[in-house]
């Protein structure tokens, strides 16, 4: 599934008109975006979260050519699944 036909679903089963609905999953995600950039942790009971993972800088090596390259540190958005996704998936 993705972006636009979670929209139409969601207006079908609302009854809501699809741009209402976009505007609302748009902000959904905006304010997701916006927790993870200012370094705020998102949780949402039975789905899962979202957070940060800080790596640190490192000297690394080109492989093609095997030049030394410095790698700057970074932060990666990591989602972990909720229990009760987990096990709706396994089932």
């Amino acid at each position: 599934m993705n972006k636009s036909e979670l929209i139409e679903e969601l207006a079908e089963r609302t009854g809501y008109s699809p741009k209402l609905t976009d505007k609302t999953v748009r902000i959904f995600f905006d304010r997701i975006k916006y927790a993870l950039k200012v370094n705020d942790k998102v949780e949402i009971r039975g789905f899962g979260s979202f957070n940060l993972n800080k790596y640190k800088g490192y000297t690394g090596r080109n492989p093609k050519t095997g030049e030394t390259v410095e790698v700057k540190q970074k932060q990666l958005p990591v989602f972990r699944t909720g229990k009760d996704l987990r096990s709706r998936v396994n089932k």
